[in-house]
């Protein structure tokens, strides 16, 4: 098994830290981006060891629901989902922290977002602790917008580029392998970054990537949710928006590991499936007519592509 180096001994207080003002400085810009909406504040803990906050904002002039939640839960066994590229830390105690972002606009134009910073540390008596982050962002649109992609795809390079000339390569082929629905053969949305099992380089290389990710999800998301706001709309386009939000709600379900790890070590249910939008619907069978903008989402953005050059 290849070891993490050391932790320092502040490691926990200084992620934590970050995660906390990560989640205020988050709900501050959607609010800005909003307009009116609000979020709740709503703490919880765990019984079984830890706790978070969630705050979701619904009904809102832009979102219908926007939650951003922080959680550091541990316990005495780490779960499956969080041992699957490490088998040989099942039965190690755990503390896993981390900060969970998801929009669900109203508008269609409106792309929804996805982001995930996180921090895991295993122990186990008379062995080295064993660390690593993971996270990423992602962004699903309904209809698609060549210069929104550009710029998400040119976000997440910035964010990786201080790390390394392979980082961005590397975690969005990641994110398109892992964003994908295998049973309907087709990605989620245009990708962007995912990275787990992450400590190269040491515990402040790795921290301070996990930091630019999360610093540069708003940055990627908030132009394009200026620009595309006030675009008119009507119920075609609204309706195909709430079946799309149906592979959102079928890839969570089945495929997330955040949202399996968060059932497996006993989270809070309100909490974990806060990532699920607001309205929802399913058609058997449903083929969007050939050469409309509905088309295009599966023609033009859905497969994987190269969004830079």
């Amino acid at each position: 098994m290849n070891t993490p180096s050391p932790l320092p001994d502040n490691a926990q207080t200084l992620v934590k830290a970050y995660l906390l003002n990560l989640q205020h400085q988050l709900c501050e810009q959607f609010e800005a981006l909003d307009g009116t909406g609000r979020f709740i504040h709503d703490e919880w803990t765990r019984p079984l060891g830890g706790g978070g906050i969630t705050r979701v904002l619904t009904l809102g002039s832009v979102f219908a629901k926007v939650g951003v939640n922080f959680s550091h839960v541990f316990g005495e066994q780490l779960p499956a989902t969080a041992s699957t590229l490490r088998p040989e830390l099942q039965g190690y105690r755990f503390d896993a922290l981390g900060v969970s972002v998801v929009s669900h606009p109203d508008n269609p134009y409106v792309p929804t977002s996805h982001a995930n910073v996180r921090f895991f540390m295993a122990h186990k008596d008379g062995a080295p602790s064993v660390w690593w982050f993971g996270g990423g962002f992602d962004l699903t649109p309904y209809y698609g917008f060549e210069e929104d992609c550009k710029h998400w795809h040119q976000t997440a390079l910035l964010a990786c580029q201080p790390f390394g000339s392979d980082v961005y390569p590397r975690f969005k082929a990641w994110c398109d392998r892992y964003f994908y629905l295998k049973h309907r053969e087709e990605a989620r949305g245009i990708g962007g970054l995912f990275f787990d099992d992450y400590y190269e380089h040491g515990f402040q290389h790795a921290f301070e990537l996990m930091q630019s990710i999360g610093d540069h999800f708003i940055k990627g998301y908030a132009p394009i949710v200026q620009r595309r706001k006030a675009m008119p709309y009507g119920p075609q386009q609204q309706a195909f928006q709430h079946y799309r939000r149906g592979r959102y709600v079928e890839f969570n379900l089945i495929y997330d590991r955040g949202t399996l790890f968060g059932l497996q070590s006993g989270g809070r249910t309100e909490s974990i499936l806060m990532s699920l939008p607001p309205e929802v619907s399913w058609h058997y069978n449903y083929q969007p007519e050939a050469h409309t903008e509905e088309a295009k989402l599966y023609s033009d953005y859905l497969p994987i592509r190269d969004w830079i050059t």
